[in-house]
């Protein structure tokens, strides 16, 4: 996306994400994705299971709310390269810039900050330990917890 909308009105752009972001939603790629993930991972199989999981959690995320503005839906491939008998589509689809999709969006980040203050750790754990224990010292000094607040 990054590099589309940087050069969006230039005479040349490259507009990968429009082309090739959802010819990518496909059974093989999750496989790919699953595979990678299990390779790299120290708990192999549990994080290639949930690869393949959070793959098919995006690919529900994108049927229920990923209309574009133009009311396009775009069909997920799901059986390419090898069938093009199943295209995925919804007819109620929202679009992708709907209440609901801000909504979800707004409840699942307050979740994650409510769980990182809970827990001591965020996603964040994952780019820079630094960085996320930083984050859960502010959400602990702004939300303190039950005698701490009292005093």
């Amino acid at each position: 996306m990054v590099p589309e909308f940087f050069t969006r009105n230039s005479t040349h752009p490259l507009l990968w994400f429009s082309l090739y972001h959802h010819s990518l939603h496909t059974l093989t790629f999750a496989v790919v994705v699953a595979i990678i993930a299990l390779a790299l991972a120290k708990q192999k199989w549990k994080v290639g299971l949930l690869a393949m999981v959070s793959f098919h959690l995006h690919l529900l995320e994108d049927l229920a709310g990923s209309r574009g503005p133009d009311r396009y839906q775009w069909p997920i491939p799901y059986l390419q390269p090898f069938s093009t008998a199943i295209a995925l589509t919804w007819r109620g689809q929202w679009g992708l810039n709907a209440g609901q999709n801000m909504l979800l969006t707004a409840v699942l980040l307050l979740v994650t900050l409510a769980l990182a203050w809970r827990r001591g750790f965020s996603p964040l754990e994952m780019v820079s330990i630094e960085a996320d224990a930083r984050v859960v010292a502010t959400l602990r000094r702004r939300f303190p917890r039950g005698a701490e607040a009292d005093s």
